[in-house]
């Protein structure tokens, strides 16, 4: 069996018949959009679905697996099957010690035992090297110098198809080749005389070949949602009442603003740091709101957040602005005159967006490209009707950002104007993130052409 966690939910298991390949999960899709078959950010807080080989492993309160032990000589958590063949799998590895040039920390691929697999190395050295590793013979594929240091978060992601093996570092390939030490196996993180911290695990079959193995007897699970009872709204609600507000409304548990409208924070533009309307704390829940203008900064989400149907009239600076969690959820409501963007994602974690409208905007979803703290962040997109916007969502593909989409129907767009999924290269605070393409591609722009609809 193999775990599929999802933002902190407990594990979803899926069943897979003995010798197929990760590949053979995808069919019935078209090859080139990947199908996510395994998760975790271990935000629940375990390590259920991993099996430990030394080391001292430990989840800490935000929610990432460390190795403590920098004395260990080999410290590895495998998880998955030893049928898979062709995969990817990504993390982001967070080296915090070396007790030499030579330890590392890293990430692996098609392990078929604790000893053989291959393998993505951050180097005391300062290297990134992708390795095939059969007991004590290490075969340097290739490598990079890249100024690797203690205290860094870095997103690996091998690429396994057929007999090549690719090692990107923060979206950038640093290897490639031919090598046919092993031809399945699981995933695995690994450190050696060194400690880290290890968070956001993904698998999928973006590694691309033609699975060895026939396909699953079983049907496969679906790549996008059931149809929902409740459809994206058709027109924006009555108000019930209006409100003015002076300052910031904090909201612990949940808040039922019965369709009343709020509204008077900030000057109704996109000036930095204006205050929001809705503050909400961990946990919390916003529902039945319409937010009129001036709005301010939106709402700000502390930590894990749910908006349910919550209206934004006129957005100002941002409609809402999600900070400290892992898990936000927008179910129902709608948003126009967004001039820059509706949703803005700061923290970490994943935003699903469901059952939505979205008019008059820049963007629906933006993860942030140049924050203090950098990310890597996802969005679930299903079932929103779309007017009016230049783009959808945009996404930091050098940080492993991803973004799926289903049931997006777009009006009035007859010239395909409307981006689905646009990709840029994310920087440090002070600079401005770079357009760099868009477009569905397998592995962060994750969608079919048959999950969109233009009306």
């Amino acid at each position: 069996m193999q775990k599929r966690r999802l933002s902190g939910r407990r594990p979803l298991l899926l069943a897979v018949g003995a010798g197929v390949t990760v590949a053979a999960l995808a069919a019935g899709m078209t090859s080139a959009f990947a199908a996510t078959v395994f998760s975790d950010d271990f935000t629940d807080g375990d390590t259920s679905g991993w099996s430990k080989s030394g080391g001292t492993w430990t989840v800490d309160g935000s929610g990432v697996l460390n190795q403590s032990n920098a004395g260990s000589e080999l410290a590895r958590q495998f998880a998955g099957q030893t049928s898979w063949t062709n995969y990817s799998v990504q993390a982001r590895v967070r080296p915090t010690s070396f007790g030499s040039s030579s330890a590392l920390v890293g990430l692996a691929a098609r392990s078929t035992s604790s000893t053989k697999m291959y393998r993505l190395a951050l180097l005391g050295s300062g290297r990134a090297e992708l390795q095939a590793v059969n007991g004590s013979s290490v075969t340097a594929i290739g490598s990079a110098s890249l100024g690797i240091g203690a205290g860094t978060w870095y997103t690996l992601r091998i690429e396994t198809s057929g007999s090549t093996i690719r090692g990107f570092v923060n979206g950038t390939q640093i290897a490639s080749g031919s090598n046919s030490l092993a031809g399945a196996g699981r995933i695995g993180l690994v450190t050696a005389y060194a400690s880290g911290g290890f968070d956001d695990v993904v698998v999928d079959s973006s590694g691309g070949g033609t699975p060895t193995t026939p396909p699953p007897t079983t049907t496969p699970p679906p790549t996008t949602p059931p149809p929902t009872t409740t459809p994206p709204p058709a027109g924006w609600p009555t108000p019930t009442g209006s409100q003015k507000v002076d300052a910031t409304i904090p909201v612990s548990g949940t808040f039922d603003g019965g369709l009343k409208r709020y509204y008077g924070i900030g000057d109704g533009g996109q000036s930095e740091s204006q205050d929001p309307m809705f503050e909400l704390a961990a946990g919390a829940t916003l529902r039945n709101v319409i937010i009129g203008a001036p709005a301010g900064d939106g709402v700000h989400c502390e930590g894990n957040c749910t908006l349910i149907n919550v209206w934004w009239e006129d957005v100002g600076e941002d409609a809402a602005t999600f900070r400290g969690g892992t898990t936000y959820t927008v179910d129902g409501g709608g948003a126009r005159s967004a001039s820059d963007k509706v949703f803005q994602h700061n923290g970490s974690g994943t935003v699903h967006i469901k059952n939505f409208r979205v008019e008059n905007a820049g963007k629906l979803y933006r993860a942030c490209g140049n924050c203090s703290t950098s990310y890597q962040r996802h969005v679930v997109i299903d079932n929103v009707t779309v007017q009016n916007t230049d783009a959808i969502a945009g996404i930091n593909t050098n940080w492993g950002d991803t973004a799926r989409f289903s049931r997006i129907t777009i009006v009035g767009d007859p010239d395909r104007e409307t981006s689905i999924c646009v990709k840029y290269k994310g920087v440090p605070k002070g600079s401005e993130p770079t357009e760099i393409g868009e477009g569905a591609d397998g592995v962060n722009c994750l969608y079919s052409p048959s999950d969109i609809t233009y009306q």
